[in-house]
């Protein structure tokens, strides 16, 4: 679905999928598989970095923001090719750790809602987003999974699809979490 066939999502468009040319720019960023790491850090969680060094149970990383990490080398974790930012299935990643699953829903927070396979993975994004209206149910209806962004609309609309046709092969649950 392109930026154009987005409009019949209405407002919500630009918080259910970044446009078609800002992540074209963010895929076309250069990365080096070999290099590109987080980093484990106390007081910001993780960051990203580039691999100095391992030798001895230790990795150095310099971080993007200018500092140099020593840290054991269970701390540091393979970062996903700039390909996967903004990505709606985060089982499409190349590597499913922990900094990679937070940073790209922390970098790009507007886009509040992800699959992770089966699942539709929504984040609290502590303010009020108009993307739960009846131009987004209408945008959502008879679309399948594939053919709209990430929503619990898209989720709610095929479960409801499945069970006219008789296809039982899904089942249908909505959990909620505050994080």
């Amino acid at each position: 679905m392109g930026d154009g066939e987005m409009e019949c999502f209405g407002p919500a468009a630009v918080y259910l999928r970044k446009p078609e040319r800002e992540r074209i720019e963010a895929q076309n960023t250069p990365f080096d598989a070999k290099t590109a790491f987080f980093v484990a850090e106390p007081e910001e969680m993780y960051l990203k970095g580039t691999l100095v060094s391992k030798e001895g149970g230790k990795a150095t990383v310099k971080t993007h923001s200018g500092k140099t990490l020593t840290v054991k080398e269970d701390e540091i974790f393979p970062m996903n090719p700039p390909k996967f930012d903004k990505i709606e299935n985060m089982a499409m990643m190349t590597h499913l750790n922990e900094p990679c699953v937070l940073i790209v829903k922390l970098d790009y927070l507007s886009l509040f809602q992800t699959y992770s396979g089966l699942f539709c993975v929504t984040v609290n994004p502590y303010k009020w987003l108009p993307v739960y209206d009846a131009v987004v149910v209408a945008g959502y209806r008879g679309k399948k999974r594939i053919e709209a962004p990430p929503h619990i609309f898209s989720i709610s609309d095929n479960a409801y699809q499945f069970m006219l046709t008789g296809k039982w092969g899904y089942t249908f649950s909505i959990q909620f979490a505050n994080q």
